[in-house]
């Protein structure tokens, strides 16, 4: 007598890509890469960016047989999961942001909650993160930090949120982490400088992991005391430090 054997689940494959135009090699393991270069499917919030990714790869396989998926905002969770139901048929699936780790700032957290509740095994690979190296290197709080994503477009919202972080970093000794659209880094550098209080520290962490790279943390009287940085078109955090 002969049974048969469900097949064994796919993974879904959380893959770090690039934060700028820099070798691959500098910023993504060996290994990582022949993952990467292997999957015949992918989800990812960006298909353009993507595939300029999985160009740098070693493929296995002719790019036009991937298929790539993109997990725009219009996306419901219906075809998400209907993207997702190869894994039930054991075939892996990988998993990229726009830009450095999914699932971190990135809408592939639904992707990932979704693996979890059908049981599927989640593996996640090393590789750039802005928000942990900006944090490592800014000399501020690593213990205690909150990344809040984008301030408020509104200049006078954009200030009343700004004060309220500085309290909390005050009160509670937490890092604060934020980024902003490269065209209005100079907005927010401005906002930072005149509205923070002069002992509060702030780091300028631009362009990481790329030739460009710059990372910098003074007082907010000292940043005021010298000319700007140039971040214009470069993906840029944010960090500062109440006292």
């Amino acid at each position: 007598m002969t049974t048969s054997r469900t097949p064994a689940k796919g993974t879904l494959h959380l893959i770090p890509v690039g934060l700028g135009d820099a070798p691959v090699n500098d910023w993504l393991p060996a290994q990582v890469q022949s993952v990467a270069g292997g999957l015949r499917l992918y989800i990812a919030e960006n298909a353009k960016t993507a595939r300029a990714f999985l160009k740098l790869t070693p493929l296995a396989h002719a790019l036009q047989d991937v298929t790539i998926h993109e997990l725009g905002p219009r996306v419901d969770d219906a075809a998400l999961q209907a993207w997702m139901q190869p894994l039930h048929a054991g075939q892996d699936i990988g998993l990229v942001s726009e830009a450095g780790c999914p699932a971190v700032a990135d809408p592939g957290a639904r992707a990932v909650e979704i693996a979890h509740k059908w049981g599927i095994t989640v593996k996640p690979w090393v590789g750039p993160s802005s928000i942990l190296l900006g944090l490592m290197a800014s000399g501020l709080d690593g213990q205690r930090f909150a990344f809040h994503g984008y301030a408020p477009v509104d200049s006078a919202e954009r200030v009343k949120q700004l004060k309220v972080w500085e309290q909390v970093s005050a009160k509670q000794k937490q890092t604060q982490l934020l980024i902003e659209t490269p065209y209005r880094n100079h907005a927010m550098f401005a906002s930072l400088t005149e509205h923070l209080k002069g002992n509060t520290r702030l780091c300028i962490a631009r362009a990481l992991t790329t030739p460009e790279e710059w990372i910098r943390t003074m007082t907010v009287a000292q940043w005021k005391a010298q000319p700007a940085p140039l971040l214009d078109k470069h993906p840029t955090l944010f960090l500062f430090l109440a006292t």
